[in-house]
């Protein structure tokens, strides 16, 4: 193994989304990370079918295309918690690692002696992450929560969807697991952090994360408003609350986002579109006029971008330095010139399929690269490897 984690132990106690994205990326990282599953079943999401993944031939594998998004690199280890004898290998591979991460409901894993307190007793430079809905406090502590349950009630749905002075519309929640992956995201911060406070101490640490607090502070400029200024942010559509003109636009053959972000970026893009004299208008000469006269602008520009296709738009405005991009389909990302420039797709030896084409890890690192070529484990491939190890 490889990468600027190599040498950390990781024991992946977790399932579905949250968890296992964030124990993939530490694997990315060159951890080395053990997950434990269901024997039989294994981590929920390898029942998450379909789509199955495809072998050469384009039939269906017995692999989810959702366990394989989340869990590359890892090593599989079969065990049930509720046996006594697979709680004690479960305790023995902890006092092994450098951290355990896990996602079940608050004061689960106590009755299995694989909680916190009881860890940490054993082995007080343990790091033990849990991702819970709520959190390991509060009154919604017990409540099981799911990313759909945090986008709701952070406030991120009531932002998200067609604006809502169009009849009939109704928030909506994100089209991919963002509180999820976010949560994840945070998770492997505080282990990098404590990982770094325990080479300085030899102290462990137990590490809270809720998916709702993660929704809460993505909120960002939108909580910003309402804690600062009292503003209470509704559904939008496409269209950006305080910059005009930043929205989606339909162009004779799709669809793109603009952003002209200032002043001179809007001039730029009239002088593209061939109407300079629209920047010259006093009324949206500046951000905070066209904000204003938005019901104006808008239809203006919405008409002139209905005259033209998307790839016209696209070259015309990034020639002249305005943020614009074409809104794609799943398919057409994969075809994106940048995208395939920058590597962001690999592909690795996977033995259901023959190979398995999954994303990169985005993170750049010039000294000590991120390392994808180690494909999602099938269920206890690695059970004797790692037990072995105890015996």
């Amino acid at each position: 193994m490889s990468g600027p984690l190599k040498g950390i132990r990781v024991l992946d106690l977790t399932r579905v989304l949250a968890g296992p994205f964030a124990t993939q990326i530490l694997a990315d990282l060159g951890a080395e990370v053990i997950k434990i599953e269901r024997p039989g079943t294994g981590d929920d999401t390898r029942s998450w079918g379909p789509p199955y993944v495809k072998d050469a031939q384009g039939n269906d594998t017995a692999e989810t295309t959702y366990f394989v998004g989340c869990n590359r690199g890892k090593k599989s280890v079969a065990l049930d918690l509720a046996d006594a004898a697979a709680q004690a290998r479960i305790r023995e591979l902890a006092g092994r690692c450098d951290v355990l991460i896990e996602n079940y409901k608050v004061g689960d894993l106590a009755r299995y002696g694989l909680d916190y307190a009881a860890l940490h007793r054993l082995y007080p430079r343990l790091i033990y992450c849990s991702i819970t809905g709520f959190g390991q406090t509060g009154p919604y502590a017990q409540r099981a929560g799911y990313d759909p349950i945090a986008q709701a009630m952070c406030g991120m749905m009531s932002v998200t969807g067609e604006a809502e002075d169009k009849p009939g519309t109704t928030p909506q929640r994100v089209g991919v697991a963002v509180v999820d992956l976010m949560s994840g995201q945070y998770a492997v911060i505080g282990i990098l952090a404590a990982l770094l406070h325990t080479k300085q101490t030899g102290e462990g640490q137990h590490i809270d994360i809720g998916l709702l607090d993660v929704g809460v502070a993505s909120m960002a400029n939108i909580a910003s408003a309402y804690l600062g200024a009292g503003v209470v942010s509704t559904r939008n559509g496409g269209v950006h609350p305080s910059v005009v003109p930043s929205q989606v636009f339909e162009c004779a053959d799709g669809y793109v986002i603009v952003a002209a972000a200032n002043d001179a970026q809007f001039r730029k893009l009239c002088e593209a579109a061939g109407r300079p004299e629209i920047a010259q208008d006093k009324r949206f000469a500046t951000n905070s006029a066209r904000v204003r006269h938005r019901g104006i602008i808008s239809p203006l520009l919405e008409a002139i971008f209905r005259t033209r296709p998307v790839a016209d738009w696209t070259e015309a405005l990034a020639k002249v330095g305005v943020p614009c991009g074409p809104i794609h389909s799943i398919d057409k990302v994969f075809d994106d010139p940048q995208v395939r420039a920058r590597g962001m797709v690999v592909e690795v030896p996977y033995t259901p399929a023959g190979s398995l084409k999954m994303t990169a890890n985005p993170i750049r690192m010039s000294a000590t690269p991120t390392v994808c070529d180690r494909p999602p484990p099938l269920l206890g491939e690695h059970q004797q490897e790692i037990l072995r190890q105890q015996d």
